[in-house]
């Protein structure tokens, strides 16, 4: 997959970003998106549930860069899943972001009342609010109902997936129905030492690459975007370079096998995690 790709509307997406999940709304986030942006990221990924958009908006104005050059994105809560909690959503996180359109906006959970919340996301869209939505964590069956039932088809599904959960069934029915599949967690975070597992370990010394740009590669390959995070620019920086190499067939598969039979991030079927989840109301 080259560095940029085209959205089911026309709409460019780098297949590269920068995640700031879990980085606090503070000098640090500011800092670590700028370097991010300093580095070459031009792909943002935030959250209204990540309480760091205002901290992100800053990095981005304290830049330099076009604002046309950067492509951002945030997503709705689940306390504002809802047609009027949406509209009012957006425009809060315009306000914190200090940005006059989003890029790209994602339902952040299929909890609530995501039907209503969608058709406020498709007047965002078609008023210039909002370039691209889209929705996360959102199972095929639950896209493919979303899709017959409103008029703006999403355009992307970001969803966790990495060597421990592969999705390869999911990512093949988004990239068959022309929405883009887009990685969180695309190294896990590390669960059950998977930087030094052998398989990718033997892989980064073949191609003189980091495990983690072996992932990277991985998931690249296969169609999805992916927005790794760090605070370390080292790290920042090396996660960028993986372009330049080709993993095999025989090699994709070898890391696809790697997968485990349960999520690492817990069970978002379970009935009380889905009550956590709906029960988080935050302060945005």
């Amino acid at each position: 997959m080259e560095k940029t790709i085209t959205l089911n509307n026309g709409v460019t997406m780098p297949t590269l970003g920068f995640g700031v999940f879990q980085v606090p709304d503070s000098e640090q986030c500011e800092t670590v998106v700028r370097e991010a942006l300093r580095q070459g990221y031009r792909l943002i990924d935030t959250a209204a549930a990540y309480l760091n958009e205002e901290a992100v908006g800053r990095a981005i104005k304290a830049s330099g860069i076009p604002r046309e050059e950067i492509f951002v994105t945030t997503k709705l809560w689940v306390q504002d899943a809802s047609y009027a909690g949406a509209q009012r959503a957006i425009d809060r996180s315009l306000s914190r972001l200090g940005l006059d359109y989003l890029d790209l906006y994602l339902i952040h959970q299929p909890l609530g009342d995501v039907y209503g919340a969608w058709r406020a996301m498709e007047e965002a869209y078609h008023a210039g609010k909002v370039r691209a939505i889209g929705v996360s964590n959102f199972e095929p069956d639950r896209v493919q109902d979303l899709m017959m039932h409103n008029s703006v088809k999403p355009a992307v599904d970001q969803i966790q997936v990495n060597p421990l959960a592969p999705q390869t069934a999911a990512v093949d029915w988004l990239l068959a129905n022309d929405i883009r599949p887009e990685a969180w967690g695309p190294f896990a975070e590390g669960k059950t030492g998977l930087f030094t597992n052998p398989v990718l370990v033997q892989l980064a010394d073949k191609y003189h690459k980091t495990t983690a740009q072996i992932m990277l590669r991985w998931l690249n390959q296969r169609g999805v975007v992916v927005i790794p995070k760090s605070v370390t620019p080292a790290r920042i920086a090396g996660n960028t370079d993986f372009y330049d190499i080709t993993l095999t067939a025989a090699e994709v598969a070898q890391i696809a096998a790697l997968a485990l039979p349960d999520s690492q991030f817990g069970n978002s079927h379970d009935p009380e995690n889905v009550k956590q989840l709906g029960s988080w109301t935050l302060d945005i």
